[in-house]
């Protein structure tokens, strides 16, 4: 019979394969640290806003705390490189052994130029490989600039008005063929040829075999990263086909990596991971970006910590219930509390433009979340935390933080 699993025990296994179980590293966090961190995470998921940081800086931040964002950076820019950039959870940093199994299974061509007449996409990857060959990293401005290529600009479909080079870099990015060696300050991405960034590649894969065993591979990673979950969480983690996942995961428990159990009030077939440690207790306390690895699958997060949770950020103003960029509160085991943020830089202000605490938050949810937002204003080089009078929290946070004067009575 499988193994039966309290809810509790569920949650402290989760959080322990995410590396949220415990307090932050006492000592200085270095490259190290940051790279086992990442190791068990398997991905950071890449994304362009930047309201508090950029997306893939803030899982860090919520496992190690105060931590120097540049090891990212040379993580992902100076070889070797520990981390590289393809499609996963979206656009992705993921681990280098994950890419060649990852280009047998991400197809995304509604971002490259698949549509594009075969003659002109032909030549334009031509003239693209052939300069990168023997240039610098460029950007797809830079690179559309070098080939000479002229083009009409569009002003349709804002944000997605990709010139043709852009749509052929896109191609190549997913064929495997060209990848990021870095990122500017505004976030481009620098093209290059795979192989300098990869000067070692993976062996490419081939026969009827190379695809399944490639899932069995990413599945199993993912498993690693939940700990405990369905086939449908693991299938999320890297947004690989439900049903190839699930013939992954009748794979591996075969071969004894993942151990079915039963959880109750989850009512979905669900495993555990055999390298899955369940401490006795969690300690940890955390910020989590609407992004982390953690609240990737929303069925996951409420199944396991009752917490009902969707970015609000595309959502027209006044429909939004909770606020633009709201970030969950973990505190020990729980998600106790939201908070809506925003790094006031020109001010030097991290901005909780509201806060909401969860049913049954613990009497400690506000001292707790103070504390939190210090820290988290710290990392970010902003001296003042200012809460907004919006939310049921926002009183007590505010005196906990120690702008209570800005309230009224």
């Amino acid at each position: 019979m499988p193994a039966t699993l309290s809810l509790d025990q569920a949650r402290r296994i989760a959080l322990a394969a995410q590396g949220l179980d415990k307090g932050r590293p006492a000592g200085p966090v270095t490259s190290r640290t940051v790279g086992r961190t990442f190791a068990r995470i398997q991905l950071v998921q890449i994304d362009s806003v930047n309201v508090v940081s950029r997306s893939h800086f803030l899982p860090f931040f919520s496992r190690l705390g105060n931590y120097d964002r540049t090891i990212l950076q040379r993580m992902s820019a100076v070889h070797p490189r520990r981390m590289v950039e393809y499609w996963a959870h979206e656009a992705s940093y993921i681990r280098p052994e994950h890419y060649a199994d990852l280009l047998l299974w991400q197809k995304r061509t509604w971002v490259g130029a698949s549509r594009m007449e075969p003659a002109l996409r032909a030549d334009i990857s031509r003239r693209i490989l052939d300069t990168l060959a023997r240039s610098r990293p460029l950007t797809a401005a830079e690179l559309t600039a070098r080939i000479g290529h002229v083009e009409e600009t569009q002003t349709a479909n804002w944000g997605w008005n990709w010139n043709a080079v852009k749509r052929v870099l896109e191609h190549l990015f997913e064929e495997g063929m060209v990848c990021a060696a870095s990122r500017t300050e505004q976030f481009e991405r620098k093209y290059t040829l795979a192989a300098k960034v990869l000067p070692v590649l993976p062996v490419e894969q081939t026969g009827a075999d190379a695809p399944a065993e490639a899932m069995h591979r990413l599945i199993d990673a993912a498993a690693q990263a939940h700990g405990i979950g369905t086939v449908r969480c693991f299938a999320d983690y890297f947004r690989t086909p439900v049903k190839a996942a699930a013939g992954a995961v009748a794979h591996l428990v075969q071969r004894g990596r993942l151990e079915p159990v039963t959880v109750p009030g989850w009512d979905r077939a669900v495993f555990r991971h055999v390298d899955a440690s369940l401490p006795r207790r969690a300690t940890g306390r955390a910020l989590v970006s609407p992004f982390d690895s953690l609240v990737f699958e929303r069925r996951r997060l409420e199944e396991l910590f009752g917490f009902h949770y969707r970015i609000e950020i595309y959502t027209p103003e006044h429909k939004r219930r909770y606020g633009y960029y709201v970030l969950p509160f973990l505190l020990r085991d729980r998600i106790v509390a939201r908070v809506d943020l925003k790094a006031d830089r020109k001010e030097g202000k991290l901005l909780v433009r509201s806060s909401f605490s969860e049913a049954g938050a613990p009497p400690d949810t506000a001292v707790e979340l103070a504390a939190e937002l210090r820290l988290m204003a710290d990392w970010l080089g902003l001296p003042d935390v200012e809460v907004f009078p919006v939310g049921d929290l926002a009183g007590g946070l505010a005196r906990a933080v120690g702008t209570e004067s800005d309230y009224p009575l």
